[in-house]
């Protein structure tokens, strides 16, 4: 008799639930391993100095033999930022629509990965077959273009992933989503659905990209006289799209601002999913030639990230743009959760600058809420439903939605990430655990960085360092010069003579003690130090610095 369990479908979230970010899931039938996603998420704010947080792949490196590819459904970081790691340690080859691709090999022309990796095209409408798997391409909308779901036929069932996904009837560009097609797949029967939780908490319907070209042309139309700055994600191309729609109409230069903007804009108008008036985007250098009121600015920094352009214009910080009294500056997005201090503190640098700042439906989610979540519950009428994308709030709202529409509780499954739930059409269960995390990125460190390492970054953010240096003699462990107490970050060392005085006279004590005592092992020594100072720096500040006994041996 065969295995049961090996016939079922296994689906592993390798991250991308309980939070924003980092989504990336392992479906895996028999020998074949098909990836959906690979993305990355930004550091919280106590990962001290970390640049990026990368998926933990250890299944997939210890079944790298099954990996069969990876399947992107768009072009956004928190679905393909991570691919420049992955694939320096699983070379699969990688599928997605036009744009995506175009905006992944950009990523890789970084990393020098161009000639080593696979990377092929393909069409909504079209399928692929990679082992066991066959997987389709559906038209969705999103806030990128070229956004797909995914429906992964396998012997066990059909999956229908929705990818991040909104209802547009009207898109700026190209098609609206697919709709009939997820209601043909649905008829086949459908074994389980994945849909988008982001905005599962908000009722209604999420607008038109549309709405927001209207009230940008009503802004242009009122702020004839003043210079136009608008801040958005680079990754927003329709966004973009209409803004510079906007400025042809009104007889306005457009200059991009921003690393990661240029490069998706230069990427999108290549292939063709902008559409560009002859003339109309100039060069920064050129923005002196313009009056004020011919020009708009389009620029990254709209989540008030430090470094951005709009964060650098508003402290003052930027090489070539000075924010001016009576320029007007547009937010185009809304903050991410956690991101709303950062916003505010530019928001408010800009408005002493006197700038006018505007922030009110100059934005539309890029993501679905309750209706068109019911709406692909509808047509797709799948039997297990498995909420993704989002943080567990997030989740839990969805779960709701489908129960509501008639859904066996349980047959709903809120996974967490390294949940292996295997599944076919009599049952679904969670069978089993895998390794998950985040492999936190600094500079060109992967995963060198760990808890232990951010533990001693806190430490030393938080109460700083004294060093402790003295030279003994070879044998006979005579004090021959010192003890020399450096600190950083600890105290003002010229407004505390007293205090390190006094830390010194205790570091004398405990090499006395440590003598009277015949201690000679210098790991001993440096406890003994460390633990008197330790405990004499507490008494005195209520702090307690990292110390660094350092001996030296002439």
């Amino acid at each position: 008799m065969k295995n049961i369990n090996n016939s079922k479908l296994k689906i592993i979230p390798l991250g991308g639930l309980e939070q924003i970010g980092m989504n990336i899931t392992a479906f895996e039938f028999e020998d074949s391993i098909v990836v959906v996603d690979c993305g990355l998420s930004f550091p919280e704010d106590d990962m001290l100095g970390i640049d990026l947080v990368i998926p933990d792949i250890t299944y997939l490196k210890e079944h790298a033999d099954k990996v069969k590819g990876f399947v992107i459904t768009h072009g956004h970081e928190d679905h393909i930022g991570a691919l420049p790691y992955v694939m320096k340690e699983i070379n699969a080859p990688i599928y997605a629509t036009k744009l995506t691709i175009g905006i992944i090999e950009n990523k890789f022309k970084e990393h020098g990965l161009l000639k080593t990796t696979k990377r092929k095209v393909v069409k909504h409408g079209q399928s692929i077959n990679l082992g066991a798997f066959r997987i389709e391409f559906i038209k969705t909308n999103h806030s990128i273009q070229d956004a797909s779901a995914l429906a992964i036929y396998s012997p066990a069932g059909i999956v229908v992933h929705t990818g991040d996904f909104k209802v547009d009837y009207t898109p700026v560009f190209g098609d609206a989503i697919d709709l009939q097609r997820f209601g043909e797949i649905g008829k086949k029967g459908v074994l389980a659905l994945m849909c988008d939780s982001t905005n599962a908490e908000r009722p209604g319907f999420t607008m038109s990209e549309r709405t927001v070209g209207k009230t940008f042309d009503n802004i242009f139309a009122e702020h004839r006289n003043t210079r136009i700055i608008i801040a958005t994600f680079a990754s927003n191309v329709d966004r973009v799209q209409q803004i510079i729609n906007s400025a042809y109409k009104y007889g306005r230069k457009v200059v991009v601002e921003g690393r990661s903007m240029v490069n998706i804009i230069a990427t999108a108008s290549e292939l063709g999913y902008l559409n560009i008036p002859d003339q109309t985007l100039i060069e920064i250098e050129q923005m002196k030639n313009y009056p004020d009121e011919q020009m708009v600015l389009i620029t990254t920094g709209s989540q008030g990230e430090s470094m951005a352009a709009l964060s650098r214009m508003a402290a003052d910080m930027h090489r070539k743009v000075t924010i001016k009294p009576g320029d007007t500056v547009i937010f185009s997005s809304n903050p991410i959760p956690g991101n709303e201090k950062a916003v505010s503190k530019v928001i408010n640098e800009l408005t002493a600058k006197g700038a006018d700042v505007i922030f009110q439906d100059a934005h539309v989610s890029g993501h679905a809420c309750q209706e068109e979540i019911k709406l692909i519950y509808s047509l797709v009428h799948p039997k297990y439903a498995i909420p993704v994308h989002g943080e567990l709030r997030h989740l839990k709202a969805q779960a709701g939605l489908a129960a509501s529409l008639g859904i066996p509780k349980e047959n709903i499954f809120i996974l967490r990430a390294g949940d292996v739930l295997a599944l076919d059409q009599e049952d679904a269960k969670i069978v089993d655990k895998v390794q998950t995390g985040g492999i936190l990125v600094d500079g060109l460190g992967v995963g060198d960085v760990g808890n232990i390492v951010l533990r001693d970054r806190q430490h030393l953010a938080e109460d700083g360092i004294v060093i402790v240096v003295l030279s003994l003699e070879k044998y006979s462990n005579q004090l021959l010069a010192g003890p020399d107490i450096v600190s950083r970050g600890f105290v003002y060392v010229r407004e505390s003579e007293d205090l390190m005085e006094d830390a010194r006279q205790v570091v004398l004590d405990a090499l006395e003690y440590c003598s009277a005592k015949h201690v000679t092992d210098w790991g001993k020594i440096k406890n003994t130090i460390k633990d008197d100072l330790n405990s004499f720096i507490w008494k005195r500040t209520k702090r307690s610095p990292m110390i660094l006994p350092i001996i030296m041996e002439i």
